[in-house]
């Protein structure tokens, strides 16, 4: 496909689904539920949270969130609604939903909800009695910018979310640099930011000058149908490349760090480590190691280690003590150190969530482009 045609097919991916949209708004306006709605969830000032949901006709509604390690009963109130007030939680982010007779489904009266394509939860915010890291604070914002990209690989537009940091587009002239950050299994490119609010975690950081500014790109990772390999294929060949062209970021390694978490963790791995020639950063975060891409690169690996050591500035594993994946991601880092890599090993309390993504992303956003 040549620049022509695929201009002119980008135009079309982005104007065809607002039309569509205003199509169907219009034509089903009539259409819109008319029934009760139940204020959810309520954040109280001791912290605790109520949860209310509209089932009339349910015989039984749970309550399943990551503040919990066990699904609670949540109780009718005689009209329908039925409802719950938590104990006082710790204040962070959680993943939630209702277990409505057997079935998971979002919050419906919470329009938070978790980007991902195989599980529909919603999110509770719980603030703290000072901002934490992710919140949003009094200081200069940077932008999320939906985009797409034509991948020659895959041979498909593909979307991007990009951050760029405050003051972008004024210091038209400025280049910066760019770290490429990819999502778990299942989620999707809007994850990093609706979820682990790394755009709210940089413009912290910036403003308390404890991280650079930087473009983060966050591309949809999946690519269930193609070869083993055509994701990391699609990132070398043509993401990098797309946000050179549209971007004034660096083109060199010194200004290129990739990160991920999960799946996109053991896909960090799989990327930054066979070209260390591209990217002077490499951080995974709870890194899924149990692919065939993975032990195919890594199993019977005799890298020239000393060389790989001098050409990188940082190659981090981190992971919480109560993770499912904590027994193979520690096979892994003992693989590693067997070889004789420099490693930055991060390990903190908590589990496989997203809770410590971003205590993660924190952590690598403040070592990361500092020379």
């Amino acid at each position: 496909m040549n620049k022509q045609s695929i201009k002119g097919t980008q135009l079309r991916y982005s104007l065809l689904p607002i039309l569509f949209i205003y199509s169907v708004t219009i034509g089903n306006l009539a259409a819109q539920p008319t029934g009760r709605m139940a204020r959810s969830p309520i954040i109280n000032q001791d912290k605790s949270v109520t949860f209310n949901f509209v089932a009339p006709n349910a015989k039984q509604v749970m309550l399943n969130g990551e503040f919990n390690k066990e699904d609670l009963p949540m109780t009718n109130d005689g009209t329908g609604i039925w409802t719950i007030t938590t104990e006082p939680i710790q204040p962070d982010i959680y993943p939630y939903c209702f277990i409505v007779d057997g079935v998971q489904v979002a919050d419906p009266g919470n329009e938070q909800i978790f980007a991902n394509e195989r599980f529909k939860y919603s999110l509770v915010d719980i603030p703290g009695d000072e901002p934490l890291i992710h919140s949003m604070q009094d200081v200069p914002h940077g932008d999320i910018i939906y985009c797409n990209y034509f991948s020659e690989t895959l041979d498909m537009f593909r979307p991007l979310v990009i951050y760029t940091p405050p003051g972008y587009k004024k210091n038209k002239d400025k280049k910066y640099p760019v770290l490429y950050l990819i999502h778990g299994g299942s989620d999707t490119q809007e994850t990093w930011f609706r979820v682990g609010k790394v755009n709210n975690i940089l413009d912290n950081l910036i403003a308390q000058g404890k991280a650079e500014p930087m473009v983060i790109v966050m591309p949809y990772a999946a690519a269930w149908g193609f070869p083993v390999g055509a994701f990391p294929k699609d990132v070398l060949n043509d993401i990098i490349p797309y946000v050179e062209e549209n971007y004034t970021v660096y083109t060199d390694k010194k200004h290129r760090a990739i990160a991920g978490f999960s799946v996109g963790g053991g896909q960090t791995l799989n990327i930054g480590l066979m070209n260390t020639d591209k990217f002077d950063y490499i951080s995974a975060y709870a890194p899924y190691t149990l692919t065939p891409e993975w032990r195919s690169n890594f199993e019977n690996w005799n890298p020239d280690v000393k060389k790989i050591n001098d050409d990188i500035k940082l190659f981090n594993i981190s992971v919480g003590e109560d993770d499912y994946l904590f027994e193979s991601i520690d096979r892994a880092i003992n693989m590693y150190r067997d070889k004789g890599f420099d490693m930055d090993v991060f390990v903190t309390d908590g589990a496989h969530t997203w809770m410590n993504c971003k205590k993660f992303i924190a952590r690598t956003a403040q070592q990361i482009f500092k020379d």
